[in-house]
C-alpha cells in the first residue's frame, strides 16, 4: 500500500519571489503526486509534458526536492525577447491565439512573465553552439545535488494530451554527465491537468537506457511511449501500485 507523506511547501527562490508565489496559490492548486518508484531527490533528470503554464508551476510551487528548469533562451533574455517570443511561439504558435491578441495580451503578460523568469533561475537552452553553456551549467548543477526538470516534448502543433516527440536535449546532457561520472537518474513523469495528478514514474539510470545499444532516438521514442503511457493510465490502478501518494 502506498505511503502517504503530508506536504510540507518547499522554499525555493528569494524572499520576494516565495512571496509571489503565494499569491498565486489560488491560480495553481497543488496537485496529487504519485510515485510509482523511489521520489526524486537530488542530481536527476526529470521529463515532463508541459501542459502550458501547469507543469512548470506545478512543479516550482509544490516538488519537494531541488530543481532547476530548462527553458527557451528567449525567455531568460529579457523583456523584448521575451515579449516577441512569448506573443508569436508560445500564445499564436503553440497555443494558437490569434496573433494581434497574443500581442495586445503579451504587453501586460510579458513584464509579469519577465519579473517571475528572474526569479526562476531558469537554465537558458539554445539550438546553436551556446549550447554547450546550457550543458556546463546543468552539470554544475547536478554536481550541486539540484534535479534538472527538461519538457523535451515537440509542441509544434501545440501542447497536446497525447506527445507526438521528445527531442533530443536531455540525452545530450545524460551523455554529458555520465562522461563526467554520473550516472544521472531519468525520471518520466506525467501531468494530467483536468485530475491535478502528476504521475512520477519509477527512475531509470543512463547507463541502463545505453545498455541495449539503443540510438539516442530509439531512446528518446522509449520514453515518449511511457510517458503517453502515463497519460494513459487508469489513476485508481496507479494508485494501488504507488509507492508514495503525496
Amino acid at each position: 500500500m502506498a505511503k502517504k507523506e503530508k506536504f510540507i511547501r518547499p522554499k525555493r527562490g528569494k524572499a520576494w519571489f516565495r512571496a509571489l508565489k503565494c499569491l498565486m496559490v489560488g491560480r495553481y492548486k497543488k496537485p496529487e503526486f504519485i510515485y510509482l518508484g523511489e521520489k526524486m531527490e537530488s542530481s536527476s533528470i526529470m521529463l515532463s509534458n508541459h501542459v502550458g503554464t501547469e507543469a512548470p508551476m506545478s512543479l516550482e510551487m509544490y516538488m519537494h526536492a531541488p530543481i532547476r528548469f530548462w527553458g527557451a533562451h528567449e525567455m531568460n533574455s529579457g523583456l523584448i525577447k521575451m515579449y516577441k517570443y512569448q506573443s508569436r511561439v508560445y500564445y499564436h504558435e503553440k497555443k494558437h491565439w490569434n496573433l494581434h491578441l497574443a500581442r495586445l495580451f503579451c504587453l501586460i503578460a510579458s513584464p509579469l512573465t519577465n519579473l517571475f523568469y528572474a526569479g526562476l533561475n531558469l537554465i537558458s537552452t539554445y539550438k546553436d553552439s551556446r549550447f554547450y553553456k546550457t550543458l556546463k551549467e546543468s552539470l554544475d548543477a547536478l554536481k550541486k545535488g539540484q534535479n534538472i526538470v527538461v519538457f523535451p516534448e515537440d509542441s509544434t502543433n501545440g501542447y497536446l494530451d497525447e506527445l507526438e516527440g521528445f527531442f533530443l536535449g536531455f540525452l545530450a546532457l545524460a551523455e554529458f554527465a555520465y562522461k563526467k561520472g554520473i550516472d544521472t537518474p531519468i525520471f518520466v513523469s506525467y501531468l494530467k491537468k483536468d485530475e491535478r495528478v502528476y504521475i512520477i514514474d519509477k527512475p531509470i539510470k543512463y547507463s541502463e537506457l545505453i545498455a541495449d545499444g539503443l540510438t539516442k532516438e530509439e531512446i528518446a521514442k522509449k520514453l515518449l511511449g511511457r510517458c503517453n503511457e502515463l497519460g494513459k493510465a487508469d489513476l485508481n490502478e496507479l494508485r494501488s501500485q504507488a509507492s508514495v501518494i503525496e
